[in-house]
């Protein structure tokens, strides 16, 4: 795990971000602190579960959709739902590089797409997720 610290602080927004390729998460974890977020980062879907299951503060889950190993996206997020059902999750997509898996179709409101990762897109498709929250 690579955590980066933020101007949020311990009780600010955290954002776990789960990507397979260091630039990439790097990248996306620039983003997310320049937003003002405090990002952590794993590289793969194992990791991103075990964030979670020992209870870390999360408030977003960003991951790359083009994640394999035992976890990949997909099943990161049946998983990471399952286990915290108001975590907002984050696809993000460098387009058209990998077809968007159907679970998103069936999301409830709590999985947002983005289809680039340059520009700022990720950490305001953060920011649309986070408005969301109850």
């Amino acid at each position: 795990m690579e955590p980066t610290a933020s101007t949020g602080g311990a009780y600010g927004v955290q954002v776990l971000i789960a990507g397979r390729q260091k630039h990439w998460r790097d990248e996306v974890a620039s983003q997310i602190r320049r937003a003002g977020y405090a990002a952590t980062t794993v590289d793969c879907g194992v990791d991103a579960m075990t964030v979670l299951a020992l209870g870390l503060p999360v408030d977003v889950l960003v991951t790359d959709i083009s994640l394999k190993g035992e976890l990949c996206s997909t099943k990161l997020v049946l998983e990471a739902r399952a286990l915290r059902p108001d975590l907002r999750i984050v696809f993000a997509n460098e387009a058209p590089r990998d077809p968007l898996p159907e679970l998103i179709e069936d999301g409830e409101g709590d999985i947002f797409v983005t289809n680039d990762v340059r520009n700022d897109s990720v950490a305001s498709t953060v920011r649309e997720a986070l408005s969301t929250r109850d």
